[in-house]
């Protein structure tokens, strides 16, 4: 919409409201053809708001997921492509009650992701998984070492 040809281009409302127009016509027309999808985005900010820690003991590693608020039933752990572990669950509003009204909600909801690409020593046969008090703890167990191969006698026949 051109507002110049109403004879409004002096208005200084006007025309930040006609740059704001402009910038969202662009927005969107470039999202769709070059932009992430909306299912990369949600996922994305799933993955940076999921508080992990990882660690390394002699036969496993353990992971440590912030996962607030959700009840075991609620929360998924995969193993991908045999080396990606995929921890993820989703918290969904409260229903509210009839006569009660959000004064502040800060509190996160949506979904909760995290992919951990695991080390080739990882067993992805012996996964175990515990929730409790909104922190899982996922243990995947090591791989025994490869036993060091033996040399191999060859014996030398006399020709």
């Amino acid at each position: 919409m051109d507002l110049r040809i109403m004879g409004l281009e002096s208005s200084p409302l006007l025309s930040t409201l006609q740059q704001m127009m402009e910038l969202s016509d662009d927005k969107s027309s470039s999202a769709s053809l070059n932009g992430p999808s909306h299912t990369y985005v949600r996922d994305a900010k799933a993955m940076a708001a999921t508080a992990a820690d990882v660690k390394e003991y002699p036969n496993s590693y353990v992971f440590v997921v912030d996962m607030p608020g959700l009840k075991s039933g609620d929360i998924k752990v995969q193993v991908e492509d045999d080396n990606v572990l995929l921890i993820s669950g989703e918290r969904k509003r409260e229903e509210e009650k009839e006569g009660t009204k959000y004064l502040r909600m800060e509190r996160r909801i949506g979904k909760l992701m995290r992919k951990f690409v695991l080390p080739d020593n990882a067993n992805t046969d012996a996964v175990s998984a515990v929730c409790q008090d909104g922190v899982l703890t996922v243990t995947v167990n090591k791989l025994p070492p490869p036993e060091p191969k033996k040399p191999k006698t060859i014996e030398v026949k006399i020709a």
